[in-house]
């Protein structure tokens, strides 16, 4: 992987030319463009007040690749995109301290950011089926997998109990996300990669691009994903959210 003198990626346009377009759709309804027409592009949408697959909303939303870099914000923020500096933000976005940087450059210090890689399959692995599609309220399941609107999958025990479960965050009809879980007691059997790759499969049977995303300090959740066929790309989703407030 190319780096520049900064250790960011060496942004390079042609890197989109293999990216699926069910992805890319995703990307265009997600963020409001894509691909990005420079190496950064920053757009204030009003999409990003709509509501998401969780009825919550994020204020600001961006997807890094090697082939550009979009920044989508609200308009509520009140950041004129022609007014920022978009080296700025760059070299803020790869700073060690880019949780504070990228909102001090956007002019918005209330705000803190959130990095996590970003993942796609079009090849998940090919690995047994041992899960079950069973509805986001039944009253087996953990309290957590209950808000999925895209659908649950479930590993049971030998006692039909929960053992391991993805829940799947249909974000639009392009593109599918996967979170999973392991019960404790069930963890070192793979579930977690079975279950990933079996969802997996079934989204793009129907039609959309599945997306596992993962915090960059999770080894655990990056193995997972690796074995079940979702190679790490150099992308990454970013987040703007409020900043905590302090612990009187």
């Amino acid at each position: 992987m190319n780096t520049d003198v900064a250790g960011r990626q060496a942004f390079s346009p042609k890197a989109l030319c293999g990216t699926p377009r069910r992805l890319q759709r995703h990307l265009r309804a997600w963020l409001g463009a894509w691909p990005p027409a420079r190496e950064l592009e920053l757009v204030a949408w009003s999409g990003r007040d709509r509501l998401g697959w969780d009825g919550g909303t994020c204020i600001g939303l961006g997807v890094e690749s090697p082939g550009g870099t979009v920044l989508s914000l609200s308009p509520t923020l009140l950041v004129d995109p022609r007014a920022v500096d978009p080296d700025r933000v760059l070299a803020a976005l790869h700073a060690p301290d880019a949780a504070e940087a990228v909102p001090a450059v956007l002019g918005r210090p209330d705000l803190t950011l959130s990095c996590a890689t970003f993942r796609w399959s079009e090849r998940p692995a090919v690995l047994p089926v041992v899960g079950e599609w069973v509805a986001a309220d039944d009253p087996r399941l953990p309290t957590w997998l209950r808000p999925f609107n895209g659908g649950v999958l479930v590993a049971w025990d030998e006692r039909g109990r929960y053992a391991a479960g993805v829940g799947v965050k249909r974000h639009n009809r392009h593109a599918h996300e996967l979170a999973v879980a392991t019960d404790p007691a069930h963890r070192g059997r793979g579930l977690a990669r079975l279950l990933v790759a079996q969802a997996a499969r079934r989204a793009l049977v129907q039609g959309a691009v599945p997306l596992y995303l993962h915090h960059t300090d999770n080894p655990a959740s990056a193995r997972v994903a690796e074995a079940a066929g979702f190679p790490d790309q150099g992308w990454r989703v970013i987040s703007l959210i409020p900043r905590p407030l302090p612990i009187s």
